[in-house]
Protein backbone atom coordinates (compact mmCIF):
# COMPACT_ATOMS: atom_id res chain seq x y z
CA UNK A 1 0.00 0.00 0.00
CA UNK A 2 1.12 3.34 -0.81
CA UNK A 3 2.33 5.52 1.96
CA UNK A 4 1.57 9.45 2.48
CA UNK A 5 4.11 11.70 4.07
CA UNK A 6 2.62 14.84 4.80
CA UNK A 7 5.38 17.60 5.85
CA UNK A 8 4.53 21.21 7.13
CA UNK A 9 7.37 23.39 8.48
CA UNK A 10 6.10 25.26 11.38
CA UNK A 11 7.17 28.97 12.30
CA UNK A 12 5.12 30.57 15.21
CA UNK A 13 2.34 29.32 14.34
CA UNK A 14 0.79 28.33 18.49
CA UNK A 15 -2.72 28.95 17.41
CA UNK A 16 -2.71 27.14 14.03
CA UNK A 17 -1.19 23.48 15.04
CA UNK A 18 -4.16 22.15 16.65
CA UNK A 19 -6.68 23.02 13.96
CA UNK A 20 -4.37 21.83 11.03
CA UNK A 21 -3.62 18.56 13.06
CA UNK A 22 -7.36 18.22 13.22
CA UNK A 23 -8.40 18.81 9.44
CA UNK A 24 -5.50 16.78 8.17
CA UNK A 25 -6.44 13.76 10.48
CA UNK A 26 -10.06 14.30 9.35
CA UNK A 27 -9.45 13.84 5.85
CA UNK A 28 -6.25 11.33 5.55
CA UNK A 29 -8.07 8.22 7.27
CA UNK A 30 -10.34 8.69 4.60
CA UNK A 31 -7.68 7.50 2.02
CA UNK A 32 -6.89 4.35 1.00
CA UNK A 33 -3.42 5.15 2.27
CA UNK A 34 -1.50 4.65 4.87
CA UNK A 35 0.57 8.00 6.30
CA UNK A 36 2.54 10.00 8.78
CA UNK A 37 2.14 13.26 9.63
CA UNK A 38 5.87 15.44 9.97
CA UNK A 39 5.96 18.67 11.32
CA UNK A 40 8.91 20.42 11.95
CA UNK A 41 9.50 23.28 14.37
CA UNK A 42 11.84 25.77 12.44
CA UNK A 43 12.85 27.55 15.84
CA UNK A 44 10.10 28.92 17.01
CA UNK A 45 9.84 31.47 19.61
CA UNK A 46 6.15 30.93 20.79
CA UNK A 47 4.62 28.28 21.73
CA UNK A 48 4.36 26.47 18.59
CA UNK A 49 6.48 23.44 19.86
CA UNK A 50 4.16 23.05 23.38
CA UNK A 51 1.30 22.79 21.23
CA UNK A 52 2.99 20.28 18.80
CA UNK A 53 4.17 18.09 21.84
CA UNK A 54 0.10 18.37 22.80
CA UNK A 55 -0.49 17.07 19.53
CA UNK A 56 1.99 14.20 19.46
CA UNK A 57 0.20 12.64 22.55
CA UNK A 58 -2.90 12.94 20.84
CA UNK A 59 -1.61 11.77 17.31
CA UNK A 60 0.49 8.65 17.43
CA UNK A 61 1.11 9.03 13.74
CA UNK A 62 2.15 12.69 14.03
CA UNK A 63 5.85 12.97 13.95
CA UNK A 64 7.78 15.87 15.12
CA UNK A 65 11.01 17.48 14.57
CA UNK A 66 12.09 20.30 16.74
CA UNK A 67 15.34 22.39 14.84
CA UNK A 68 17.53 23.57 17.31
CA UNK A 69 17.25 27.64 15.96
CA UNK A 70 15.22 29.17 13.35
CA UNK A 71 17.23 27.70 10.07
CA UNK A 72 14.09 28.93 7.22
CA UNK A 73 11.63 27.07 5.04
CA UNK A 74 13.62 25.50 3.08
CA UNK A 75 15.80 23.96 5.47
CA UNK A 76 12.46 22.88 7.94
CA UNK A 77 11.20 21.35 4.32
CA UNK A 78 14.37 19.65 3.50
CA UNK A 79 14.76 18.16 7.47
CA UNK A 80 10.86 16.41 6.95
CA UNK A 81 11.54 15.17 3.15
CA UNK A 82 14.69 13.31 5.28
CA UNK A 83 12.63 12.12 7.94
CA UNK A 84 10.19 11.21 5.64
CA UNK A 85 9.27 7.62 4.75
CA UNK A 86 6.26 8.05 2.40
CA UNK A 87 5.78 6.64 -1.01
CA UNK A 88 4.89 10.26 -1.80
CA UNK A 89 6.03 13.65 0.00
CA UNK A 90 3.24 16.38 0.32
CA UNK A 91 4.05 19.71 2.01
CA UNK A 92 1.75 21.68 3.34
CA UNK A 93 1.99 25.49 5.14
CA UNK A 94 1.38 25.53 8.69
CA UNK A 95 -0.95 28.96 8.73
CA UNK A 96 -3.53 27.16 7.24
CA UNK A 97 -3.98 29.37 3.99
CA UNK A 98 -3.57 25.66 1.97
CA UNK A 99 -6.64 23.40 2.29
CA UNK A 100 -6.02 19.28 3.59
CA UNK A 101 -9.04 18.87 1.80
CA UNK A 102 -6.92 19.18 -1.28
CA UNK A 103 -4.57 16.17 -1.00
CA UNK A 104 -7.13 13.97 -2.03
CA UNK A 105 -7.57 15.82 -5.62
CA UNK A 106 -3.46 16.02 -5.72
CA UNK A 107 -3.58 11.90 -5.06
CA UNK A 108 -6.24 11.81 -8.38
CA UNK A 109 -3.31 13.77 -10.83
CA UNK A 110 -0.85 12.10 -9.28
CA UNK A 111 -2.18 8.60 -10.86
CA UNK A 112 -2.95 9.53 -14.03
CA UNK A 113 0.48 9.18 -14.49
CA UNK A 114 2.30 12.76 -13.37
CA UNK A 115 5.76 12.58 -10.85
CA UNK A 116 4.68 16.13 -9.79
CA UNK A 117 1.36 17.88 -8.84
CA UNK A 118 1.68 21.32 -8.08
CA UNK A 119 -0.81 23.43 -6.23
CA UNK A 120 -2.15 26.73 -7.69
CA UNK A 121 -3.89 29.42 -6.00
CA UNK A 122 -5.84 30.68 -8.67
CA UNK A 123 -7.93 32.84 -6.38
CA UNK A 124 -5.51 33.69 -3.99
CA UNK A 125 -6.37 35.48 -0.34
CA UNK A 126 -3.88 37.98 0.29
CA UNK A 127 -2.07 41.47 0.04
CA UNK A 128 -3.34 42.70 -3.68
CA UNK A 129 0.09 44.49 -4.55
CA UNK A 130 2.60 43.24 -1.72
CA UNK A 131 2.20 39.59 -2.09
CA UNK A 132 -0.26 38.63 -5.17
CA UNK A 133 1.21 40.79 -7.58
CA UNK A 134 4.69 40.65 -6.86
CA UNK A 135 4.21 36.92 -7.00
CA UNK A 136 2.49 36.91 -10.21
CA UNK A 137 5.23 39.10 -12.01
CA UNK A 138 7.86 36.86 -10.21
CA UNK A 139 6.10 33.15 -11.33
CA UNK A 140 6.01 34.87 -15.03
CA UNK A 141 10.07 35.84 -14.53
CA UNK A 142 10.72 31.92 -12.85
CA UNK A 143 8.82 29.77 -15.59
CA UNK A 144 10.85 32.42 -18.81
CA UNK A 145 13.93 31.58 -16.94
CA UNK A 146 13.50 27.76 -16.03
CA UNK A 147 11.30 26.70 -19.21
CA UNK A 148 9.18 25.65 -17.03
CA UNK A 149 5.63 26.70 -16.91
CA UNK A 150 3.83 27.07 -13.72
CA UNK A 151 1.63 29.70 -12.32
CA UNK A 152 2.45 29.16 -9.00
CA UNK A 153 5.90 28.19 -7.87
CA UNK A 154 5.24 29.81 -4.05
CA UNK A 155 2.44 27.16 -3.11
CA UNK A 156 3.27 25.19 -0.35
CA UNK A 157 0.83 22.33 -1.37
CA UNK A 158 2.14 19.96 -3.80
CA UNK A 159 2.81 16.24 -3.86
CA UNK A 160 5.79 14.31 -5.07
CA UNK A 161 6.46 11.03 -5.88
CA UNK A 162 9.49 10.33 -3.35
CA UNK A 163 12.13 8.92 -6.01
CA UNK A 164 11.54 13.05 -7.38
CA UNK A 165 13.08 14.19 -4.56
CA UNK A 166 14.75 11.75 -2.39
CA UNK A 167 18.27 13.20 -3.69
CA UNK A 168 17.39 16.51 -4.35
CA UNK A 169 19.13 18.82 -1.66
CA UNK A 170 17.85 22.37 -0.87
CA UNK A 171 19.80 25.45 0.05
CA UNK A 172 18.90 28.99 0.68
CA UNK A 173 15.20 29.78 -0.46
CA UNK A 174 15.39 26.89 -2.91
CA UNK A 175 11.91 24.38 -2.06
CA UNK A 176 9.84 26.55 -4.11
CA UNK A 177 11.60 25.32 -7.13
CA UNK A 178 11.68 21.79 -6.74
CA UNK A 179 9.29 21.33 -9.77
CA UNK A 180 12.26 22.73 -11.48
CA UNK A 181 14.61 20.06 -10.22
CA UNK A 182 12.26 17.47 -10.65
CA UNK A 183 12.00 18.73 -14.35
CA UNK A 184 15.92 18.40 -15.02
CA UNK A 185 15.42 14.49 -13.58
CA UNK A 186 12.96 13.80 -16.39
CA UNK A 187 9.65 13.79 -13.98
CA UNK A 188 6.25 14.92 -15.49
CA UNK A 189 5.28 18.13 -13.81
CA UNK A 190 1.64 19.37 -13.60
CA UNK A 191 -0.35 21.80 -11.29
CA UNK A 192 -4.09 22.24 -10.55
CA UNK A 193 -5.50 25.21 -8.70
CA UNK A 194 -6.03 24.45 -4.90
CA UNK A 195 -8.17 26.47 -2.70
CA UNK A 196 -6.42 29.32 -0.63
CA UNK A 197 -7.76 30.54 2.53
CA UNK A 198 -7.05 34.17 4.43
CA UNK A 199 -4.58 33.60 7.31
CA UNK A 200 -6.84 33.96 10.39
CA UNK A 201 -4.08 33.32 13.25
CA UNK A 202 -0.44 34.82 13.55
CA UNK A 203 1.20 37.12 11.08
CA UNK A 204 2.71 36.54 7.55
CA UNK A 205 6.39 35.96 7.87
CA UNK A 206 7.46 37.82 4.17
CA UNK A 207 7.95 40.78 3.02
CA UNK A 208 9.44 42.44 0.15
CA UNK A 209 12.63 41.46 0.84
CA UNK A 210 11.57 38.03 -0.65
CA UNK A 211 11.30 39.72 -3.88
CA UNK A 212 15.77 39.99 -3.84
CA UNK A 213 16.27 36.56 -2.41
CA UNK A 214 13.65 35.13 -5.65
CA UNK A 215 15.77 37.38 -7.99
CA UNK A 216 19.26 35.87 -6.55
CA UNK A 217 17.83 32.13 -6.56
CA UNK A 218 16.54 32.45 -10.35
CA UNK A 219 20.41 33.25 -11.11
CA UNK A 220 21.40 30.31 -9.47
CA UNK A 221 18.78 27.98 -11.34
CA UNK A 222 19.75 29.52 -14.52
CA UNK A 223 23.44 28.62 -13.81
CA UNK A 224 22.86 25.09 -12.63
CA UNK A 225 20.69 24.74 -15.44
CA UNK A 226 22.90 25.76 -18.23
CA UNK A 227 26.62 25.49 -16.70
CA UNK A 228 27.05 23.06 -13.73
CA UNK A 229 28.20 20.10 -15.44
CA UNK A 230 30.31 22.95 -17.96
CA UNK A 231 31.54 26.14 -16.06
CA UNK A 232 34.13 26.80 -18.39
CA UNK A 233 31.44 27.72 -20.49
CA UNK A 234 30.63 30.44 -18.44
CA UNK A 235 33.45 31.55 -17.09
CA UNK A 236 35.64 31.04 -19.88
CA UNK A 237 33.40 32.65 -22.01
CA UNK A 238 33.24 35.87 -19.79
CA UNK A 239 36.91 35.75 -19.98
CA UNK A 240 37.54 35.58 -23.66
CA UNK A 241 35.31 38.73 -23.54
CA UNK A 242 37.60 40.38 -21.50
CA UNK A 243 40.23 39.45 -23.38
CA UNK A 244 38.93 40.54 -27.13
CA UNK A 245 38.50 43.70 -25.00
CA UNK A 246 41.76 44.12 -23.79
CA UNK A 247 43.57 43.63 -27.38
CA UNK A 248 40.92 46.20 -28.85
CA UNK A 249 41.52 49.00 -26.40
CA UNK A 250 45.23 48.46 -26.73
CA UNK A 251 45.05 48.76 -30.81
CA UNK A 252 42.72 51.50 -30.13
CA UNK A 253 44.87 53.17 -28.10
CA UNK A 254 48.19 52.66 -29.97
CA UNK A 255 46.08 54.05 -33.33
CA UNK A 256 44.99 57.01 -31.20
CA UNK A 257 49.07 57.74 -30.24
CA UNK A 258 50.56 56.65 -34.02
CA UNK A 259 47.59 58.85 -36.11
CA UNK A 260 45.67 60.77 -33.50
CA UNK A 261 48.90 62.27 -31.78
CA UNK A 262 47.34 61.98 -28.19
CA UNK A 263 49.18 60.30 -25.53
CA UNK A 264 47.79 57.19 -24.21
CA UNK A 265 48.05 58.74 -20.43
CA UNK A 266 45.12 61.30 -21.44
CA UNK A 267 42.98 57.97 -21.94
CA UNK A 268 41.88 55.16 -19.56
CA UNK A 269 42.63 52.98 -22.38
CA UNK A 270 45.83 51.54 -20.64
CA UNK A 271 44.04 50.73 -17.46
CA UNK A 272 41.14 49.70 -19.29
CA UNK A 273 43.87 46.96 -21.28
CA UNK A 274 45.10 46.27 -18.10
CA UNK A 275 42.43 45.28 -16.29
CA UNK A 276 40.07 43.81 -18.87
CA UNK A 277 43.40 41.47 -19.38
CA UNK A 278 43.83 40.71 -15.78
CA UNK A 279 39.74 39.78 -15.31
CA UNK A 280 39.61 37.98 -18.62
CA UNK A 281 42.57 35.42 -17.38
CA UNK A 282 41.30 35.42 -13.67
CA UNK A 283 37.82 34.29 -14.82
CA UNK A 284 39.78 31.43 -17.41
CA UNK A 285 41.51 29.85 -14.16
CA UNK A 286 38.15 30.42 -12.18
CA UNK A 287 36.14 28.04 -15.03
CA UNK A 288 39.11 25.56 -15.03
CA UNK A 289 39.11 25.54 -11.26
CA UNK A 290 35.29 24.95 -11.21
CA UNK A 291 35.62 22.12 -14.01
CA UNK A 292 37.90 20.51 -11.83
CA UNK A 293 35.55 20.94 -8.65
CA UNK A 294 32.73 19.48 -10.80
CA UNK A 295 34.57 16.13 -11.61
CA UNK A 296 35.74 16.06 -7.93
CA UNK A 297 31.54 16.43 -7.37
CA UNK A 298 30.61 13.57 -9.11
CA UNK A 299 33.80 10.89 -8.89
CA UNK A 300 34.24 11.23 -5.56
CA UNK A 301 30.62 10.00 -5.00
CA UNK A 302 30.28 8.17 -8.07
CA UNK A 303 27.67 10.06 -9.45
CA UNK A 304 26.67 10.42 -13.02
CA UNK A 305 26.06 13.57 -15.67
CA UNK A 306 23.13 11.68 -16.81
CA UNK A 307 19.84 9.25 -15.47
CA UNK A 308 18.09 7.03 -16.97
CA UNK A 309 14.58 6.71 -17.06
CA UNK A 310 14.16 3.16 -18.20
CA UNK A 311 15.72 0.40 -20.36
CA UNK A 312 14.43 -1.96 -22.46
CA UNK A 313 16.44 -5.22 -23.41
CA UNK A 314 19.44 -4.10 -21.64
CA UNK A 315 22.38 -5.57 -21.12
CA UNK A 316 24.96 -6.46 -17.88
CA UNK A 317 27.11 -4.80 -20.15
CA UNK A 318 29.11 -7.86 -20.82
Amino acid sequence: MTKLSIIAPIYNEEDNVAPLCEKLFEVLPKLDHEFEIIMVNDGSTDRSMESLEEQARKYPKLKVVDLRRNYGQTAAMMAGIDQASGDIIIPIDGDLQNDPADIPRLLEKLNEGYDVVSGWRRDRQDAAIRRNFISRVANKIISWVSGVHLHDYGCSLKAYKQEVVKDVKLYGEMHRFIPIYATWLGARVTEIPVAHHPRIHGTSKYGLNRIFKVVLDIIVIRFLDRYFTKPIHLFGGFGIFSILLSILSGIYMVYLKVFEDISMIQTPLPLLSVMTLLMGIMSILMGLLAEILVRTYFESQQKNTYLIRTTLNGTDGD
